[in-house]
């Protein structure tokens, strides 16, 4: 659908929908407050600097909302970095904070098993073997690790056993997703460039003093694919499924089902390198169609850094668009579906210009304010503090950018008007989203490079509501990934997948949400299962959240 479309289909449902919501053009409708120290979160990311300008150190961690004790509420996974081998000065690990259902989290590292150091990037939360509780993989510098939940509050290390150890490489973003719909999670991960301390290459923008280098100064790296095996094994199935790509430069990965034919495709973020778009054949292998479909590269033909990506129908057109943050002096990439591929309307949106002097890493789409309308969140910050002294209107800290959707193809920027200091500068990285107090609106998680993470309470002002779901598989993998959840609100049509990945390093939570503004019911909702099942419900009441088990139907969930 081209712009003059776009418009005009918001402008016939949005009247209707929006009725009475006198604050929609006026106020975002919402505020955050930074609740990072009263929650109890304390934590310092590291990247290890010592002064050799290693390459890693540029490109921060990655953080995660999930249930790891299955409770109902979310607790919060940060990564973290490490000093180097020969540098070591203190000893950091990653943090996985308890949801104390109160506003406050406790620090389970430790009791938790997760109190290991290594070189963190990135994480991706997922129940590969269906036993009710999520397992994380965490990517690294060097070898990733796979900890497996056991249902008691602890992790155990299984890199080795499930196969995916002996592995060295640079992996950033990684996914779980079933892709040849099993009913069994398997594991995508998108590897940087090859790099490592014993083959660092020295850059200079004097000829005389080390500077970080660009990706082009190193060969790239395919990304990987794992096939679950059901035994609590992975086969290596990158070369035979297609995926292997040796120039790949990736950082984001997101899932989507592009074509609409109920099996999950991959769009992969790469950086100076094309995007690649890798469309699934249903019989075990994909087929990279980025450049077909426009999403290969910018509108002037060029391979922008791409680093963070989300998908999602942020025009409830009932097709999925794309968003893909990029370097500085690089427009954020906003790109709708056509019907013959993608076209980018970042200039004409208002996100364009408006991040053209950021750099942008982390991103989600979600629905701030409850209107009906996805929002777009952006982290964003540069990669060296000496950016400055190099170009005028950019700094290293930078400010987070909140881009509301108008619900007539256009979003405004409402970062300063939304309280909690939330605008100051930042060297932004990961970005996650989840109820995390259970109220109905949506909190942010944020991590910034070498400092803090920031925790975002969100505080609705308008009289908005929301329907949440948290999806149980069957047939399907028990997480229900991939699955697409519709509702029907007085002529208005949303669209959520249940997905892990997206963002930059980062997970936000399975359950999905639903804005519809001030109605208090949706007229019918439909659930579209991995396995092919099809749901549908009808006159729910907003302001609850739901548990839908596939073949089991669907209960209203206590304490919202």
């Amino acid at each position: 659908m081209g712009m003059a479309g776009l418009a005009s289909g918001a402008r016939f449902l949005g009247p209707d929908f929006l009725a009475g919501q006198a604050n929609f053009s006026a106020s975002p409708g919402f505020r955050f407050t930074d609740v990072t120290t009263q929650a109890g979160i304390a934590f310092q990311h590291n990247t290890g600097a010592f002064g050799g300008k290693y390459l890693p150190e540029t490109m921060g961690s990655g953080c995660a909302f999930l249930d790891y004790d299955r409770d109902g509420w979310q607790d919060v996974l940060l990564i973290n970095g490490c000093d180097w081998p020969g540098h070591k000065k203190t000893r950091t690990t990653l943090r996985l904070y308890r949801n104390n259902r109160n506003g406050t989290f406790t620090d389970v590292t430790s009791h938790a098993g997760l109190d290991r150091e290594f070189y963190g990037m990135g994480v991706a939360v997922g129940d590969y073997n269906n036993d009710g509780f999520p397992d994380i993989l965490i990517t690294c510098v060097g070898q990733n690790r796979l900890f497996r939940n056991t249902g008691k509050g602890t992790f155990v290390d299984v890199t080795n056993a499930s196969g995916l150890g002996k592995r060295e490489s640079f992996s950033t973003s990684a996914l779980w997703f079933d892709y040849d719909r099993d009913g069994l999670l398997d594991l995508f991960v998108c590897n940087y460039v090859k790099w490592s301390p014993e083959h660092d290459i020295f850059c200079s923008l004097d000829g005389k003093h080390k500077s970080y280098c660009t990706p082009e100064a190193y060969r790239g790296e395919t990304c990987w694919l794992f096939h679950n095996r059901g035994d609590g094994t992975f086969e290596d199935v990158t070369a035979s499924s297609g995926i292997f790509d040796s120039s790949s430069k990736s950082l984001g990965v997101a899932v989507l089902d592009d074509n609409q034919d109920g099996w999950p495709d991959l769009l992969v973020a790469n950086d100076t390198q094309p995007n690649k778009l890798y469309r699934n054949q249903r019989n075990g292998t994909f087929r990279d169609e980025a450049v077909e479909a426009g999403l290969a590269f910018s509108t002037e033909g060029k391979a922008r850094a791409g680093m963070g990506i989300d998908a999602a129908d942020f025009e409830n057109s009932g097709s999925t668009g794309v968003a893909i943050t990029n370097f500085d002096n690089e427009m954020i990439g906003l790109y709708l579906p056509t019907g013959r591929g993608f076209e980018d309307i970042a200039a004409q949106s208002g996100v364009g210009m408006a991040s053209k002097n950021s750099l942008g890493f982390g991103c989600s789409f979600l629905d701030f304010n409850l209107d009906g309308w996805l929002d777009f969140a952006v982290a964003n910050g540069h990669i060296d503090e000496t950016v400055r002294n190099i170009r005028g209107n950019v700094g290293y800290a930078q400010p987070p950018q909140l881009f509301l959707n108008t619900g007539n193809g256009r979003f405004h920027d409402v970062a300063g008007e939304v309280g909690g200091d939330f605008d100051s500068p930042k060297v932004g990285r990961g970005l996650a989203f989840a109820d995390f107090d259970r109220d109905g609106d949506l909190d942010l998680l944020l991590t910034t490079n070498n400092g803090p993470a920031y925790l975002f309470r969100n505080d609705l002002l308008a009289a908005n509501h929301s329907l949440r779901f948290q999806l149980v598989g069957t047939k399907s993998n028990r997480d229900a990934i991939g699955a697409i959840v519709r509702v029907y609100t007085a002529g208005i049509t949303q669209l959520r997948m249940v997905k892990g990945g997206s963002s930059y390093l980062s997970q936000s939570e399975l359950p999905v949400t639903f804005g519809v503004g001030t109605h208090d019911r949706a007229d019918r909702i439909v659930i579209e299962w991995p396995s092919g099942r099809t749901e549908e419900y009808k006159n729910l009441s907003a302001g609850r959240a739901y548990l839908c088990t596939e073949a089991k139907g669907i209960r209203p969930l206590e304490g919202y």
